[in-house]
């Protein structure tokens, strides 16, 4: 069921044009990309449509980059999503995510910051219900506007696509990545 790499005799102008919104010109390429791109990169104008949305998130949310960091993980840990979790290990410690914190939003869910344990159960209660209760709302809202909590439900829903399309792709985690951590 696994699907690899696109070989490199396969990258093209519209693999290149697929990519470009993510990646700068010399990492467009099959070593430069990574492993989940250059699966990805199978169906250009998918990729190229769901960078779009992926960089909005990854790049220009309303979340502050260490919270995004900490939801992410808590959806790729419930996913069961090594890649997923691996890469953001190394982009949560990037953005100041200290090891216990990292722990918390995988095994436990029990972070000691009150505001970082909200976002981990609104994880958790959008991944089981596909719904925020209004009390989650609420509570999210003493601190998020209505933008943020916006970025936060799409947030949710775009790593949780990625870890199943990742999962059922079979994609590996980068050999030279230097990623820390285990799910």
């Amino acid at each position: 069921m696994a699907l690899t790499p696109l070989p490199g005799d396969q990258w093209n102008e519209e693999v290149d044009k697929a990519l470009s919104r993510m990646l700068p010109r010399e990492r467009r390429n099959p070593e430069g990309a990574g492993n989940a791109l250059s699966v990805l990169v199978r169906h250009p104008d998918l990729t190229r449509a769901f960078l779009g949305f992926n960089v909005h998130l990854l790049f220009n949310s309303t979340i502050e980059p260490r919270e995004r960091e900490l939801i992410i993980l808590r959806v790729a840990h419930r996913r069961e999503c090594t890649y997923e979790w691996l890469h953001h290990v190394a982009m949560g410690k990037e953005v100041g995510l200290t090891d216990a914190e990292v722990a918390a939003a995988g095994r436990t869910g029990e972070a000691p910051d009150p505001f970082d344990r909200l976002l981990l159960e609104a994880v958790d209660e959008l991944d089981d219900k596909s719904v925020l209760s209004a009390q989650t709302w609420d509570a999210l809202g003493a601190r998020f506007d209505d933008r943020q909590r916006m970025d936060f439900v799409f947030t949710v829903g775009c790593y949780t696509t990625l870890a199943l399309a990742f999962n059922t792709f079979g994609i590996s985690p980068d050999p030279t990545a230097g990623y820390e951590g285990k799910r």
